[in-house]
C-alpha cells in the first residue's frame, strides 16, 4: 500500500482518503490501485458496516485523472479492461454502503468516483464539473454511472459545456444527497453512518446485491426475483432477530447472518 492513499478505521466505518493533496487528490494508477484494497479490505472485515471516500485537505475531493505526462492518459490496448473502469465496476457490485465525503473540487474523474458510491455529502464550497471537452477527450467512463443518477439533459449540459457547477446544482440534480458548511461535514458524515450501521447488515448486504441484480430488469422479471429473496431474507438470523425485538419492544442485536 502506498502512501497515496490513507485507510483508517473509524468505529464501524473504514475511511479511505486520497493523500495527493499537493496534486488536487488526482487520480494516477497508485490511487485506483488504493481505493481498490480498500475496498476490498472492507469487505473482508465483518466489523466494517460503511466506508467512507474523500480527499485530503480542504481544497479537493479529486481532481480528476493526473494529467502530467505519462501519469493517467496511458492505455494498454492489449488489455481489454482499464483500471479506473475495474475500480467502477468494482465498487457498484460492493454490498457494503459507500459514502462520498466531498471536501472540496471534484472535477471529471473524480465525478466517478462520486457516482459509484450510494450516498455523497459535500461542503458547500465544493465545485464539480466535467471539464474533459476542455482538453479534447470526454467524460466516457464516468457517463456509465452518471446518466442513471441525473436528468440527460442535465447531463448533456454538463458534458457537452464542460463548465463548473456548485454544490447546491448539484444537489438539486441529485448527484448529491446533502450540502453542509465546511465545518460540518465530518459531522454530516457521521450522522449518516449512524443511521446504517445500527441496521441489519444482512439486510443492507443483501439489498445492495438485489438492487444491483434487478437494475436492467423488466418488471415481471424483477419481481419474480426479489419475491425469491424476500423469502431468503426471511430465513437470516437478523429477520428472526429484528422481528423478535420488534415485537418485544427493544432494540436488536445484528449478527450480520
Amino acid at each position: 500500500m502506498s502512501d497515496e492513499v490513507l485507510l483508517e478505521r473509524r468505529g464501524a466505518a473504514l475511511w479511505i482518503t486520497i493523500n495527493r493533496a499537493d496534486k488536487r487528490n488526482a487520480i494516477n494508477d497508485g490511487v485506483v490501485r488504493g481505493i481498490r484494497d480498500g475496498l476490498r479490505q472492507a469487505h473482508a472485515d465483518s466489523a466494517v458496516r460503511a466506508v467512507v471516500l474523500t480527499g485530503a485537505g480542504e481544497k479537493a475531493f479529486c481532481a480528476g485523472g493526473d494529467l502530467q505526462p505519462g501519469k493517467s492518459f496511458t492505455f494498454d490496448f492489449s488489455q481489454p479492461n482499464g483500471a479506473y473502469a475495474d475500480l467502477l465496476r468494482e465498487a457498484q457490485n460492493a454490498t457494503l454502503p459507500l459514502i462520498a465525503r466531498i471536501n472540496g473540487t471534484c472535477m471529471a474523474g473524480g465525478m466517478g468516483l462520486v457516482c459509484m458510491t450510494d450516498f455523497a455529502v459535500a461542503a458547500d464550497h465544493a465545485l464539480f464539473g466535467l471539464p474533459e471537452v476542455k482538453v479534447g477527450v470526454f467524460p466516457m467512463q464516468v457517463m456509465s454511472l452518471l446518466q442513471d443518477l441525473v436528468p440527460r439533459r442535465i447531463v448533456r449540459e454538463w458534458a457537452l459545456t464542460g463548465e463548473p457547477f456548485s454544490a447546491q446544482e448539484a444537489q438539486s440534480a441529485g448527484l448529491v444527497n446533502h450540502v453542509v458548511p465546511t465545518a460540518e461535514l465530518d459531522a454530516k458524515t457521521q450522522w449518516l453512518i449512524d443511521r446504517i450501521v445500527d441496521k441489519s447488515p444482512t439486510a443492507i448486504r443483501r439489498g445492495k446485491y438485489a438492487m444491483r441484480a434487478i437494475a436492467d430488469m423488466g418488471f415481471d422479471q424483477a419481481i419474480a426475483y426479489t419475491e425469491s429473496q424476500i423469502a431468503l431474507l426471511a430465513m437470516t438470523e437478523d429477520a428472526r432477530e429484528g422481528l423478535a425485538a420488534f415485537n418485544e419492544k427493544r432494540k436488536p442485536t445484528w449478527t450480520g447472518r
